[in-house]
């Protein structure tokens, strides 16, 4: 099976002969020990800290099926290097765009997407309602935008109700949480430790779709909630919606409560907090594991990993466009 690998320090990356070599850097600018990563078992990689490649090693890597990521000093995502898209299908392309393009076909999915995320979202919270948390306010609040889903009739009526739903949900974190306070979402940058790992959290969700959806005939700048834009694939922002709250939020909950990751895990600058390296790693190792955890599927009847269900979600959806199945969102029923 393919592996992930993340690439924290600065350094150099090349090819020798059939194997990725990653040459360190120090701070003093010298090479340290190489490490040499398996072309053949490498899915993609996580690029944290400055790199230095060539063409040749682009090359080498889009020929090898191998994304590249990017994240800047203040742990924004900044882009992916894509492979050529190998699997595109004139018939989806054509389907896809139909599909954006007729309002009712568009509004319906974007419906269903937005339905599948506020469902997952209400599940989290009666879990830690059922476990003393008093949180009956925000199931209610919660309970009645969600039925404004079916109703609304046109994409920013959708937008706005999403927000709504996030808003009262992020009012709920403090109430879930033991030890830090979240205080209101803010973004670039996150103003407290809270904000830094759901900034953090939703970016690494967002690129696991990402690499689901390339793995697919879909094409990823077509979305249906989101507004596709320009230099951004907005389809993996539209399934990051269903994913989020149990790939970033329960991890988020976990770490917190459990005190895996503490306040000496981030650095906070003027107007800014950020993980430190020790705090990405921590997160990254539960979020891998999260990936790799199986689930006992109803309909398939075998256990499927978190990483799987997220392709899963591609195939449903492409199936929906192409009028085979009806698509149905993802929601947790455990």
């Amino acid at each position: 099976m393919k592996k992930t690998y993340y690439l924290f320090n600065p350094g150099r990356l090349v090819r020798q002969d059939n194997t990725l070599k990653f040459i360190p850097v120090n701070e003093d600018g010298e090479e340290e020990k190489p490490r040499f990563l398996p072309v053949e078992g490498t899915s993609d990689l996580y690029i944290f800290g400055s790199l230095d490649a060539n063409s040749a090693l682009y090359n080498f890597l889009a020929k090898n099926q191998i994304m590249v990521h990017f994240f800047d000093f203040y742990e924004n995502y900044t882009g992916s290097f894509m492979p050529k898209d190998y699997l595109l299908a004139g018939k989806m392309q054509v389907e896809q765009t139909l599909a954006y393009a007729q309002s009712e076909k568009r509004l319906a999915i974007a419906r269903l997407i937005l339905e599948g995320a506020s469902y997952n979202i209400l599940k989290n919270i009666r879990y830690y309602n059922s476990r003393g948390k008093d949180l009956e306010t925000e199931i209610e609040r919660i309970e009645n935008l969600a039925r404004q889903i079916p109703e609304s009739n046109q994409i920013e009526e959708l937008m706005g109700i999403e927000g709504n739903i996030r808003q009262v949900y992020y009012i709920a974190f403090d109430k879930i949480l033991n030890h830090l306070q979240m205080g209101g979402r803010t973004r670039q940058p996150p103003l407290n430790e809270i904000n830094a790992l759901i900034s953090f959290g939703n970016m690494m969700c967002y690129t696991t779709c990402l690499k689901a959806i390339h793995h697919t005939q879909l094409n990823p700048t077509i979305s249906f909630l989101h507004e596709p834009g320009s230099r951004r694939y907005s389809l993996a922002l539209d399934l990051a919606e269903i994913f989020k709250p149990i790939l970033v939020d329960r991890i988020i909950f976990r770490v917190i409560n459990k005190k895996e990751i503490t306040e000496k895990d981030f650095s906070k600058e003027l107007n800014k907090c950020l993980l430190k390296e020790k705090g990405r790693k921590k997160f990254i190792s539960a979020y891998q594991e999260k990936l790799k955890e199986t689930i006992k599927h109803r309909t398939l009847k075998r256990n499927v990993s978190y990483e799987r269900l997220v392709k899963m979600e591609c195939y449903k959806l492409s199936k929906h466009i192409l009028n085979i199945e009806e698509y149905k969102p993802f929601k947790i029923w455990w």
